[in-house]
């Protein structure tokens, strides 16, 4: 997801984790049954949505192999110290493995129900206009505001990421590098995000742009 100052690690901490085990105290058989199928599922998709081998996750997270796939194909509830490991690599909330999620074809996106992300200054704001539960995890939709006179640094994305972004009103300078590329309503630009990069607007009116992000995976099978 699109970052502005914002860090993953808010969603996580001991805190959660003491939440865990506490909903996971009492569970009969059938409960623990049902949370596994669950984690198995949840870990799946964002494994895959990350492009990542069970070996490459492993590596990463420190977790066994052979304590993924049991995981995966829900043989097995991972205990509170392996759900942290595998967050932690895959970079999401403890929720976004324990949370069940129901599959839907279709998503209306509110405007007045938009979560939007702002900078402390309140001079970038950022708006996704995609549905995470719908989305098959590689690409990303954004509408995007800059103040006058601004200007936001962007950290590079994944390797392999690019970007697609069209200014709908206003002046942005796209700075890539040691290259700068002034963009007026209407322009378009597609480069390679993983490398940081700024936006800058110098003119005095507001500047609107769309972005799209998307995602080239480099899924092995295992």
């Amino acid at each position: 997801m699109i970052g502005v100052n914002v860090r993953w690690a808010a969603a996580s901490g001991p805190q959660a984790l003491s939440n865990v085990e506490a909903a996971g105290e009492g569970h009969s058989s059938e409960s623990a049954l049902g949370l596994a199928e669950i984690v198995g599922g949840n870990l799946r998709r964002l494994r895959g949505r990350r492009g990542l081998s069970l070996e490459r996750l492993a590596r990463l997270s420190g977790v066994s192999r052979a304590m993924l796939g049991q995981v995966e194909l829900g043989r097995s509830v991972p205990s509170i110290n392996v759900v942290w490991k595998i967050t932690q690599a895959l970079r999401v909330s403890i929720s976004s493995l324990l949370e069940e999620k129901a599959r839907v074809a279709r998503q209306v996106l509110r405007v007045e129900q938009a979560k939007r992300l702002v900078s402390s200054d309140g001079s970038f704001v950022s708006r996704a206009l995609f549905a995470s539960e719908i989305s098959n995890g590689n690409t990303e939709f954004y509408e995007i505001s800059l103040a006058p006179q601004s200007r936001e640094r962007m950290d590079a994305y994944a390797l392999g990421t690019q970007a697609n972004l069209v200014v709908h009103s206003g002046c942005l300078e796209l700075l890539l590098e040691a290259d700068a590329y002034c963009l007026g309503p209407g322009d378009a630009i597609v480069f390679d995000a993983d490398v940081s990069h700024s936006y800058e607007n110098q003119s005095n009116l507001r500047c609107h742009l769309y972005l799209v992000l998307s995602r080239r995976t480099t899924f092995s099978p295992v």
